[in-house]
């Protein structure tokens, strides 16, 4: 297990339960952007297939899916805030 990486993935990981908290409070999708959200879950998912190929048995492997987790949440919440954001707007004629 690297130690550095580890860590990486720890410091990452703090943010995104704050992060899904806050869009669960909100009901918003103002400061989000989905396709940054994307590009994180493409990165977890390179992360992920880098440790099962190269290194199985890396406890770290874990922090790659916990965090992945997390953010595909996060994503989820931004679809449905702007679903409930679209219902909000007025209606123009």
């Amino acid at each position: 297990m690297n130690f550095l990486e580890a860590l990486m993935m720890l410091c990452f990981g703090a943010a995104w339960p704050v992060s899904i908290v806050r869009s669960l409070r909100s009901k918003s999708t103002r400061g989000k952007s989905v396709v940054f959200l994307f590009i994180l879950i493409c990165g977890y998912l390179a992360g992920i297939a880098n440790k099962v190929l190269t290194a199985p048995g890396d406890p770290v492997l874990y922090l790659y899916i916990l965090n992945v987790c997390m953010v595909s949440f996060d994503t989820a919440l931004y679809f449905r805030n702007r679903a409930l954001e679209k219902r909000q707007e007025p209606k123009v004629l």
